[in-house]
């Protein structure tokens, strides 16, 4: 037996430009134009038949279009290594919603650590008419910001000319010595991350600084930052030093990993083995034992770099150029008590 098909018609509506707007209120072009800019005169009556037409068509103003034809726009850039790292979508979002407060809208994109790209994606908000640029990015001479003519924040990054909001790379790779230290670690090994990143390098030599005059054998290993780089790096460490009992990973992806392998290996944790992970990112509390981690307050961090930036955009005067936050330690269940 044949089945009747139904169809259905889907009413596609195209979105409302400003000529719509113009026929709709009986005005011109123009007059839009000042009613929605704040410029020049309009009638109350004629205003309120804009803002009228406005809500009744739903229009919303092109704002890459009215930057260019402006020379102004309410548009922020930004640019971040990897948003697949969980450590900054929680950044982003911070700056977000603080730029949104603000009236300012965010283009982004992704890095990769390359400097190609970082460059690329400037042009292209330059080209959009950018008013500020927040960037995490790995170039050492900082090359990339000469000659820009808009204010610009480094972002979990520093350079010693430009504004930047970070948090104390330092004190987390001492904490995390200490707490494996504290917690009777006797062979440790750490896990280093890209070298060429600072803040991530930092936290390396303030670790090794803390535990190279104990008598705890210490190893290191690289690892890049992402879950494909840590699954070489888990397998790794068990082969080279199958009698670590304590491991400093250089950020939560990489700990997960590790700790994914060990207890695969029958590794008892945290008995057999300590993990301590960095930055505290959102699946550390769900993994099973939850992570202990050194917590980086990503989300804060955002808000102040936006905080800045707007600051720079609106010409006003910076107390400190450099903005670091503490960073603390997140005990769950892959540390022991303290003996």
């Amino acid at each position: 037996m044949w089945k009747r098909l139904h169809t259905f018609k889907i009413e596609v509506r195209d979105l409302a430009t400003i000529r719509d707007v113009a026929k709709e209120a009986g005005v011109s072009v123009a007059t839009v134009s000042r009613v929605i800019n704040g410029s020049g005169y309009a009638h109350e009556d004629t205003r309120k038949a804009v803002i009228a037409a406005v809500e009744k068509l739903q229009y919303k103003p092109n704002e890459v279009a009215r930057s260019l034809y402006k020379r102004k726009s309410k548009l922020v850039g930004l640019i971040l290594p990897d948003i697949t790292n969980p450590f900054f979508p929680e950044m982003a979002r911070g700056i977000e919603d603080y730029l949104q407060r603000e009236g300012y809208r965010l283009i982004f994109g992704n890095s990769d650590e390359n400097r190609k790209k970082e460059r690329e994606y400037l042009d292209t908000f330059l080209q959009n008419n950018v008013v500020g640029l927040i960037i995490s990015t790995n170039e050492q001479d900082h090359t990339i910001f000469d000659n820009l003519t808009i204010p610009a924040v480094l972002l979990d990054r520093t350079a010693g000319h430009l504004p930047a909001v970070y948090s104390d790379q330092q004190q987390g790779g001492r904490l995390a010595a200490e707490i494996l230290l504290a917690r009777g670690a006797k062979e440790i090994t750490i896990i280093r991350g890209p070298v060429e990143i600072k803040t991530v390098y930092e936290r390396y030599l303030s670790a090794v600084s803390v535990l190279e005059d104990t008598d705890v054998k210490v190893h290191i290993l690289d690892s890049a930052l992402s879950y494909q780089g840590a699954r070489k790096c888990a397998k790794e460490v068990f082969v080279k030093y199958p009698d670590t009992d304590g491991i400093i990973a250089c950020n939560d992806i990489v700990a997960a990993t590790i700790l994914q392998e060990a207890l695969a290996m029958g590794k008892r944790v945290p008995e057999d083995i300590q993990v301590i992970g960095y930055d505290n990112v959102s699946f550390t509390a769900l993994l099973h034992p939850a992570l202990s981690t050194i917590q980086q307050p990503a989300y804060e961090m955002g808000t102040k770099a936006a905080e800045i930036l707007i600051k720079k955009i609106n010409q006003e005067k910076l107390e400190e150029i450099h903005t670091v936050f503490p960073v603390s330690f997140i005990e769950r269940g892959t540390t022991r008590e303290v003996e």
